[in-house]
């Protein structure tokens, strides 16, 4: 690692400044799931524009022109976490490239929602079993097989890991099925669960709960409902939510783990 000098302290020897060799700021590395769009593209964005390297994963191939940061087609797993027999190809894929380097953080932000086939709401008596079998491949299963599979990586860091759940995970929502809801509480319990196993290892596990924010997934029929009900009358943006990810993943959070931090406008006071 490259080194730079600072005067810092008085030699003990001579009373005169003595030059301190210390490391130069280490890039830190980010792998993060769903980065196409929404939150992901917007927590892609803030940490590259802070000097981190993103190790992308997703369904779809990079897209430069959609998202232009460095080495992001060379940094670009494209796999469907709903596929289990594809992540531990994915999770080879993703140690090749760090090469034995520490990771820093893990956002799981990859999520399924399915609809019925005419856009609405699927209900505990209308999701199909091969669909709840999707659902809790994407949004639950696959954050944990990624911080087991990174488990080494994240311990060297020491990193984090942010799981995203979602405001529907602890009330019925009007347009978020059944399936999607009971993955993202089963995904908050697993955040604990997480915080308490890495912990001694010096890696913290949280979560982010996202309200209503203006995404790809957000219909305007949603936002014209529910943002009068909202506290702070509007709905969220991506940005926003990225910023509580940086908080999470800095030194200013280096004693929060196993919290599940809810981003609603107040929506649940």
């Amino acid at each position: 690692m490259s080194t730079v000098l600072e005067k810092t302290a008085l030699c003990p020897f001579t009373g005169v400044p003595a030059q301190i060799e210390r490391p130069a700021a280490e890039q830190k590395t980010m792998v993060l799931t769903g980065a196409s769009r929404g939150i992901g593209h917007a927590t892609v964005k803030l940490f590259s524009e802070a000097g981190w390297r993103i190790i992308t994963c997703s369904r779809q191939a990079f897209d430069g022109g959609l998202c232009p940061w460095d080495a992001g087609s060379e940094d670009h797993v494209e796999i469907d976490l709903g596929d289990q027999e594809a992540m531990p190809r994915a999770i080879a894929d993703i140690k090749a490239r760090l090469a034995g380097q520490p990771l820093h953080a893990l956002v799981n932000n990859a999520g399924f929602s399915p609809k019925d086939g005419e856009g609405g709401r699927l209900t505990s008596l209308t999701t199909p079993a091969a669909t709840w079998m999707n659902v809790f491949h994407v949004n639950f299963f696959a954050p944990v097989l990624l911080a087991r599979g990174l488990f080494e990586e994240l311990q060297k860091g020491p990193g984090t890991v942010i799981n995203v759940t979602s405001i529907v995970g602890s009330r019925v929502h009007p347009f978020a099925g059944t399936a999607y809801a009971t993955s993202k509480a089963a995904l908050a319990c697993l955040t604990r669960e997480m915080a308490h196993d890495f912990a001694p290892h010096g890696i913290r596990v949280n979560a982010i709960a996202p309200g209503e924010i203006k995404t790809d997934i957000l219909s305007p029929e949603t936002e014209a409902r529910l943002a009068p009900v909202i506290p702070m009358r509007r709905v969220g943006t991506p940005d926003e939510v990225a910023k509580v990810i940086a908080f999470l993943c800095s030194d200013a959070a280096s004693y929060v783990t196993g919290e599940e931090i809810k981003i609603n406008g107040g929506q649940h006071v």
